[in-house]
């Protein structure tokens, strides 16, 4: 047994599944997912119309079925750029890194769709320090590759091209971890491969890593024009300049 919709992603070696649910066509699952996600997140609203979301449902597999360890919805098109809605861990299969497994999945979705993304505000407490610790993450690995150290500039909209973090979440996560500074009249990023170093020992890795070569999915086809958060109809902003050294 399993949820309906289609399986999107399975990985053999960790025993993972996820399945893409169309609230528009598994309306009844997807409302109880509703139902359950009010169980336990208390600033949950409750929506009754799922038509416009989509679902992505996460599972363990053995040779009993699946067994859903969490899901995230997101809207089907998002004025706002959001790229995930409710986001749900259960209770017996927390701090295994899952949570951080699905804010991962959710970007690599928004990479294929070659959009930024972010998650709909506000966000819980333990949503804040998920999400925060998520995009030091990325922005670290993303700032400690041979391009990057050896670039004389680097700009945030760079770093939003490589990890389809938003630019306004760009902005905050470098100034968290005092990547920023204010140099000769303007902001830059400063960072050493010492920092780096430092920083990435703090944040690291725990759980399961959601592998972008497993995905089998296509987005949703929208016209460019028309959405602003794709990342062909961005031009190369100059938002925050930096420097590295």
């Amino acid at each position: 047994r399993h949820p309906p919709g289609d399986e999107i992603y399975r990985d053999e070696e960790s025993r993972m599944a996820v399945f893409e649910l169309d609230g528009s066509k598994s309306k009844f699952y997807c409302q109880n997912l509703c139902y359950l996600a009010k169980f336990f997140l208390d600033h949950k609203t409750l929506h009754f119309d799922v038509d416009p979301f989509l679902f992505y449902v996460f599972c363990e597999f053995d040779e009993r079925g699946y067994h859903i360890f969490g899901f995230f919805s997101k809207e089907k098109f998002s004025e706002q750029g959001y790229n995930l809605a409710c986001i749900l861990t259960l209770p017996s299969y927390q701090r295994k890194g899952y949570g951080k497994f699905i804010i991962s999945f959710s970007y690599e979705l928004s990479k294929k769709e070659q959009k930024v993304g972010s998650p709909e505000k506000p966000l819980s407490d333990l949503g804040q320090i998920s999400y925060r610790s998520y995009w030091a993450r990325e922005l670290l690995l993303a700032l400690n590759t041979p391009e990057m150290l050896a670039a004389d500039n680097i700009s945030v909209m760079d770093l939003t091209k490589i990890t389809s973090i938003k630019t306004e979440d760009v902005i905050l996560t470098l100034n968290y971890l005092g990547l920023i500074k204010y140099l000769n009249g303007s902001h830059v990023i400063f960072v050493t491969p010492e920092m780096l170093k430092e920083k990435l020992s703090v944040f690291k890795q725990r759980g399961p890593r959601a592998r972008p070569e497993l995905i089998h999915w296509a987005p949703l086809v929208v016209d460019v024009k028309k959405d602003k958060w794709s990342l062909k109809s961005k031009t190369r902003a100059s938002t925050t300049n930096g420097e590295m050294n």
